[in-house]
């Protein structure tokens, strides 16, 4: 007749105790490690979706301002468009025949509203946009067309926005301060527009 050998069974059991300890140890790691990398691909998302808008407001002021170039220095503000600045929630109807400054008028109202997010809204609210956007329309050279000089006039046309992580300081002003202090948040992306002078010689 065999003995029976309870402290071996008892051994066997804890063992296997201590191996399904390890086991949900490491599952509980590789979650938080899935958990993290999850957030930083939604932080990656949105950067990437903020930096599409940005581009496509750009590209929108400056197509606006090579459709009504020969007022081109009435898009030029001292103060930035959109979130914060005093332009109207809707932009009022343009007449039949508008001049040219009245179309400069409503293109600066239209990109405003365009950065605050109007393209898109929900439950009344504006969420279309980027966080915090605003955009700047300066001049870099005025434009003199006197014969010997026939010089262009020069545009810098401006996207600003708030990240949501530290990155280095863009080197365009537009949006400077706006961003809670830290200029670190800052991103910006810019574009110059000249505007020839094809009747100068």
């Amino acid at each position: 007749m065999l003995a029976r050998h309870p402290c071996s069974h008892r051994a066997e059991f804890g063992t296997t105790m201590l191996e399904v300890l390890v086991t949900i140890v490491i599952l509980a790691f590789g979650m938080l490690g899935l958990a993290g990398l999850q957030s930083k691909i939604f932080v990656a998302e949105m950067e990437s979706y903020q930096r599409g808008q940005a581009v496509v407001l750009l590209n929108s002021m400056i197509e606006r301002i090579n459709a009504n170039r020969t007022v081109a220095a009435s898009y030029v503000s001292a103060n930035a468009f959109g979130t914060g600045d005093a332009q109207p929630a809707t932009c009022p109807a343009l007449p039949a025949n508008p001049t040219p400054a009245q179309v400069a008028a409503n293109d600066q109202c239209e990109w405003s509203n365009a950065l605050k997010g109007a393209a898109e809204t929900s439950g009344g609210t504006k969420v279309g946009g980027m966080i915090g956007a605003v955009g700047c329309v300066t001049q870099i050279q005025a434009e003199d067309q006197t014969p010997t000089l026939c010089r262009p006039g020069i545009y810098l046309v401006s996207v600003a926005w708030q990240g949501l992580n530290p990155t280095s300081i863009p080197s365009a002003a537009c949006g400077q301060g706006t961003f809670g202090g830290d200029e670190r948040l800052r991103r910006a992306i810019s574009a110059r527009l000249a505007i020839g002078l094809p009747s100068c010689q």
